[in-house]
């Protein structure tokens, strides 16, 4: 009978507990990715949708692979007339920040599914 008691006792203490943590472990991690999105939302806001338009419809051609799209962001490409895309890497973007934004163009350039 004692044995019992000892068993429901640690498991009405560990479970909340447990609970608790993964609770905690769960949301800055959400937050982390939805500042990050927040991030690149504003960053394509300021530096990109001036030429590529708020919906990513100009100038993007989504049939190009990842590597392809995101050394054009981070090296520019000269266009047949100008504006001439620019580098952002002399800007101080990063690989992983140019990675982010090409995600970001495909997804808004995605059609939402019904």
């Amino acid at each position: 009978m004692k044995l019992n008691r000892v068993k429901f006792l640690a498991i009405a203490v560990i479970v909340p507990a447990l609970a608790a943590l993964a609770a905690f472990k769960a949301s800055p991690a959400r937050a982390v990715s939805n500042r990050v999105q927040e991030d690149v939302a504003a960053q394509y806001k300021k530096s990109c949708a001036m030429c590529h338009k708020p919906d990513v419809s100009k100038f993007f051609d989504a049939s190009k692979m990842d590597e392809v799209l995101i050394e054009i962001v981070l090296k520019g490409k000269k266009a047949e007339k100008p504006p001439n895309m620019p580098a952002f890497e002399e800007k101080g973007m990063t690989k992983d920040q140019a990675k982010l934004l090409v995600a970001y163009m495909r997804q808004m350039r995605t059609p939402p599914k019904e």
